[in-house]
């Protein structure tokens, strides 16, 4: 249940851009045994609308007329929308449930809402019609995954939602994004789509920067955890790592926002200021654990969460460690550097 509930909420996140919350509906009693026993029911609130999430219990599928009876009686007991959420759905199930006028989330798969049709129509035209002034979080991984590992021609949803834990839809629609940009195109091949590149991984990496965004969100200090967690080395101690630059006096780690989601149930307490014992942790847009390296995160990820730092000795070591990954060309200072002929 809990997974499926997380798998809406990036569901969500991903297609549309909202963040929802689902709480344990409280009025839940007001309803029949035979209903409490075949669902679970969490309240939702997006696209201003309050709903009622009715999740099956069963592995084995009712039939939609069933569904749409049940819904019928729980919205006797609630005064909003009800939506039916289950992990997966039979493709003749989903033409049914739609002729029933049932609306259903399949995380990942289908999302089928009647009574927020306009809404959710707006929203998606805005989100695939206005060109990204910066990657997507989800592309950006691709990107970043390809450059470490590739390689660059045979690559497909599926295999990609697999390596990096998005859904097939997200990582469809971040091949699609790529192929705007005309940084590579998507074609066919069998029941498949497949991303190909006509640039080698230098081309893309420098194609790519415009469009990249730090991944950091934002750098909080808090004291030293006495709990066990994964966290990977960033920022000047991951630079230190990687070139001459001496180390900082407090360590810097990373998290993902679901490391940072599980490190706050801790109880944990953010300083104002670095104190004995603490350290500085970056909270990212994205998993670190994806690309880390021994530990310490990756070259790339490292490059983009400090390009924008004023400190020359951090630009040089930045400028000294990218020249190791890519040995021959030219440099790959930040814009305003080179506006300045620096």
């Amino acid at each position: 249940m809990d997974n499926l509930l997380h798998d809406l909420e990036r569901h969500l996140k991903e297609t549309l851009n909202i963040t929802v919350e689902p709480k344990k509906w409280e009025d839940v009693d007001s309803l029949p045994f035979f209903l409490r026993d075949s669902y679970a029911f969490y309240h939702v609130s997006f696209l201003e609308t309050s709903c009622l999430l009715m999740i099956a219990r069963d592995e084995a599928e009712q039939t939609p007329a069933a569904i749409r009876k049940h819904m019928v009686q729980v919205q006797a007991k609630w005064d909003g929308e009800v939506i039916y959420l289950r992990s997966s759905v039979s493709a003749y199930n989903r033409k049914r449930l739609i002729e029933q006028k049932v609306p259903f989330v399949v995380p990942g798969n289908q999302m089928y809402l009647p009574m927020l049709g306009i809404d959710l129509r707006e929203h998606f035209k805005q989100i695939r019609s206005v060109a990204p002034g910066k990657f997507s979080p989800a592309t950006q991984t691709v990107v970043l995954h390809l450059l470490l590992h590739g390689p660059l021609n045979n690559c497909t949803p599926s295999r990609m939602a697999k390596k990096l834990g998005y859904t097939v839809m997200t990582m469809t629609r971040a091949f699609d994004e790529l192929a705007s940009l005309g940084m590579g195109e998507v074609v066919t091949e069998g029941r498949e789509r497949v991303l190909r590149f006509n640039l080698d991984k230098r081309g893309l990496w420098e194609r790519s920067l415009g469009f990249m965004r730090s991944p950091v969100k934002k750098r909080v200090y808090i004291r030293q955890l006495k709990e066990p967690w994964a966290g990977v080395f960033a920022g000047l101690t991951a630079l230190a790592h990687y070139t001459l630059l001496a180390p900082p006096s407090v360590p810097v780690y990373a998290a993902g926002p679901d490391d940072w989601k599980s490190m706050k149930l801790l109880n944990i307490s953010e300083l104002p200021a670095p104190e004995p014992q603490s350290f500085e942790l970056e909270i990212w847009n994205y998993s670190p654990l994806l690309f880390q390296e021994d530990g310490v995160i990756d070259r790339f990820s490292l490059y983009l969460s400090l390009r924008d730092s004023t400190d020359e000795r951090v630009q040089s070591a930045l400028e000294k460690m990218m020249e190791e990954v890519f040995p021959e060309g030219k440099s790959l200072a930040r814009p305003d550097e080179k506006a300045r002929g620096r």
